[in-house]
C-alpha cells in the first residue's frame, strides 16, 4: 500500500525547513552576502555528504524500494569535484577535510544504510529536492556574491542530465507517493528527514565564524535580525 510519502515529508518537515532558513549563514546567503572561505568549506562538506549518499544508493540500487528512486542523473559528486578544483586548485583532495558536523552527517548515512536502508529516502529528499528547487536562484546569488565567471565554482547547481527540472521533481514525488511502504516506515522516514535538516543546520552553523570574521559582527547582526517565514532555498528540500 502507498502512504503518500512525498506529501507527508513536505508537511512533516515544514517547521525544520523554516528553522534551516533562519540559520545566520543561510539568511546572509539569501541576501547576497556570500563569503568565499565559508562557501568553499560548505562545498567540501557537501562533497563528503553526497559521496556517502551516492555510494550507498549505488550499493542499494537493486533494493525493492530504493531502486525506485535510483536516479544517477541527480548525483552531485562530480559537480562538486569541479567546484573544489576551482576553489582549492589541483591538489584540492589534500586541502579538504570534513568538519565535525559533516563527519556526523556522513556517519549517519553509513549507519542507516547498513541497518535500515529505506531511511536513505529522507536524505535523498532533503538534499536533492532542495537542490532542484532552489538551484538556479542560489547559483545566481553565489555567482554575484563572489563575482564568479559563468560556470566557475557553481557546477553544484547544474543538473545537466535533467533537462526539465520541474517535470523531474513532479515525477520523483509521484514515485515517492506510490512507494509500497507502511505508515510506520513513513513515520520513520519523516523523522529521519527532520534529523537531516538538523544535520544540515549544524554544518551551516559551523560556517558562521568565518563569515562574521569576513563581514563583521555588526553587518552579520543586521542581515540576520529579521526572522524569515520560510521561502526558498539553500535550506534543503525547498518545494
Amino acid at each position: 500500500m502507498s502512504v503518500n510519502l512525498a506529501t507527508q515529508l513536505r508537511e512533516g518537515t515544514k517547521k525544520s525547513h523554516t528553522m534551516a532558513e533562519n540559520v545566520g549563514f543561510i539568511k546572509c546567503f539569501l541576501k547576497g552576502t556570500v563569503e568565499k572561505t565559508s562557501y568553499r568549506t560548505l562545498g567540501a562538506n557537501f562533497y563528503f555528504v553526497y559521496s556517502a549518499m551516492e555510494e550507498e544508493m549505488e550499493r542499494h540500487h537493486n533494493h525493492p524500494i530504493l531502486s525506485r528512486l535510483y536516479f544517477p542523473e541527480l548525483n552531485r559528486k562530480q559537480s562538486l569535484e569541479k567546484d573544489l578544483y576551482y576553489f582549492y586548485g589541483s591538489n584540492w583532495r589534500e586541502e579538504i577535510a570534513p568538519t565535525v558536523a559533516a563527519k556526523a552527517y556522513v556517519a549517519r548515512i553509513r549507519e542507516i544504510s547498513n541497518t535500515e536502508p529505506e531511511l536513505l529516502i529522507a536524505h535523498l529528499y532533503t538534499r536533492y529536492m532542495g537542490d532542484l528547487s532552489g538551484g538556479q536562484i542560489l547559483k545566481a546569488i553565489a555567482q554575484r556574491g563572489m563575482n564568479l565567471s559563468e560556470g566557475e565554482g557553481i557546477q553544484f547547481y547544474e543538473f545537466k542530465d535533467i533537462p526539465d527540472e520541474k517535470a523531474f521533481k513532479a515525477n520523483y514525488r509521484q514515485i515517492m507517493n506510490d512507494l509500497s511502504i507502511d505508515q510506520a516506515t513513513a513515520d520513520r522516514i519523516v523523522a529521519e528527514a527532520n534529523a537531516a535538516f538538523g544535520m544540515n543546520m549544524k554544518m551551516f552553523n559551523e560556517l558562521e565564524g568565518n563569515l562574521i570574521k569576513a563581514i563583521g559582527l555588526m553587518l552579520f547582526n543586521t542581515l540576520t535580525r529579521k526572522r524569515a517565514t520560510g521561502s526558498t532555498e539553500l535550506a534543503p528540500a525547498a518545494e
